[in-house]
């Protein structure tokens, strides 16, 4: 009989004990006035605890776990198991909580379920893979269960960023009643750019073969997508049947220009040949929809000022990214053969999508109004904005980065050489070696007084050739 590892058991003990919690507690909400969701007092030490635990659980250890779970590296279930205790102490903190009160029925509490089956989930399915049973009906059933556990692990960070976003609105008392239309907007819109950098992200360092295979340029999928998402715009953002009002004509026409263009944008998208073609669409598209947002008529002079800079945020997006496909890439798929070289330009419109969407989602009239009675300027708040997207950012390429070193080949390191920086030629030799290499003929050639034949300049030329190819990665 197959032994069950310990640290399997005591994840499982531990998700057992916590589930009865999970719809066995009510908030007080004794203190609370009528017509507001939370009481006047300020949150206490143990929900600021069971904050920091949570997002460190959840937001961290979680999806480096996914990550090290992809590669199959041997830290993933002890990993998981630590992730697993942490959630379940701030789960227990959460419900222990002193100072400020929320009533019952708040959006944290409700998904606090879901959420903690899918996590109770996917113990069981990581146990049973863990006993390693494949004969007979187990081998279909493994195959089923494997396939299960990947889908509900990679599902695993959107929900809890999604829990994560309910419990800061909990927290605030924010999004109740006429309200909840313009968060879901806000939250939905800011959170997609966001979702668009990571995936950007995720192409640029490790997905340009995968890109290839498929036989489709990088702007099929994103004009594909900015369709789609228009096609809903269009007849979502204004209640057919009513009074034009407020910023239903801005936000229904943004959604005719995203079908429209995207539909050029997938036209574009393969070549004459029928051979995957790059295009400006989906820069163009992001660039006159942050022209458009920068313009929404405001109420509040902080919340004009946010909303004006992440319109340039989103336009400076549309803008790097045209620039990095035609002039940077030169409608190249990427800077190398083997998808593995970048450059630096290449990381700026995807930055820019990480601010632009925590700018978007940090806009609501409620969190202007908040931060408009606090005495905190607007630059203040963007600058902690950019701050929180850098964070994000930096996270992100972490992960990249984990799963990189430990699911890609062994490559060659490349040489660096600090007197051989500056601009290539041919991706290969570069710009100051061919430069140095004709100067050094004509300086031989004056000095002699007549042409000559250099094997010498020929050697050199080879080794420097060497040099280069040798520390490439193929």
């Amino acid at each position: 009989m197959a032994r069950i590892p310990s640290s399997s058991v005591f994840t499982l003990l531990l998700a057992t004990a916590v589930l009865p919690m999970a719809s066995g507690h009510d908030h007080d909400s004794s203190h609370i006035e009528d017509g507001q969701a939370i009481s006047v007092e300020p949150i206490d030490t143990t929900l600021w605890i069971h904050i920091f635990i949570q997002m460190a659980a959840w937001g961290v250890i979680f999806p480096l776990g996914m990550v090290l779970g992809i590669v199959k590296s041997r830290w993933h279930v002890p990993l998981q198991v630590f992730g697993t205790a942490l959630a379940i102490l701030g789960y227990a903190l959460g419900h222990m909580h002193g100072g400020r009160e929320f009533r019952h029925n708040n959006v944290h509490s409700k998904f606090a379920t879901p959420i903690s089956l899918m996590l109770f989930t996917q113990i069981i399915l990581g146990i049973y893979l863990k006993l390693h049973i494949e004969r007979g009906i187990h081998g279909k059933i493994r195959r089923v269960v494997k396939l299960g556990h990947g889908i509900v692990g990679k599902a695993l960070p959107v929900f809890a960023w999604t829990q994560m976003l309910f419990g800061g609105i909990t927290a605030l008392g924010f999004c109740q009643g006429e309200h909840v239309g313009q968060c879901l907007a806000h939250f939905i819109m800011g959170s997609a750019f966001i979702a668009y950098g990571i995936l950007l992200a995720i192409l640029l360092l490790v997905g340009q073969l995968w890109l290839r295979r498929t036989g489709r340029s990088q702007e099929f999928f994103d004009s594909a997508v900015i369709t789609a998402w228009g096609v809903v715009n269009t007849f979502t953002e204004h209640r057919w049947g009513t009074a034009w009002v407020e910023n239903d004509w801005q936000h229904t026409t943004m959604g005719i220009v995203w079908w429209c263009a995207g539909l050029v944008g997938i036209w574009l998208s393969r070549d004459r040949d029928g051979r995957p073609q790059r295009n400006f669409i989906p820069g163009f598209i992001i660039l006159i929809t942050g022209w458009a947002f920068g313009g929404h008529p405001q109420h509040m002079q902080v919340s004009a000022e946010v909303h004006k800079m992440y319109g340039y945020t989103l336009m400076g997006v549309g803008l790097t990214r045209i620039i990095e496909v035609a002039f940077v890439l030169r409608d190249r798929p990427s800077m190398s053969p083997d998808g593995r070289e970048t450059n630096s330009f290449q990381y700026i419109p995807i930055f820019l999508l990480f601010a632009s969407g925590f700018m978007f989602m940090s806009a609501t009239e409620e969190q202007m109004e908040l931060i408009a009675n606090s005495g905190m300027d607007h630059v203040a708040y963007i600058l902690i904005l950019f701050s929180l997207a850098a964070l994000l950012f930096l996270f992100t390429l972490m992960l990249i980065h984990v799963y990189d070193s430990n699911a890609g080949p062994n490559l060659p390191q490349k040489e660096v050489d600090a007197d051989r920086l500056g601009p290539r030629l041919n991706g290969d030799v570069q710009v100051r070696d061919a430069q140095e290499f004709e100067l050094e003929g004509l300086m031989s050639d004056d000095e002699d007084g007549a042409p000559t034949k250099h094997v010498q300049d020929d050697d050199s030329l080879n080794s420097t050739l060497g040099r280069n190819s040798d520390g490439r990665a193929h």
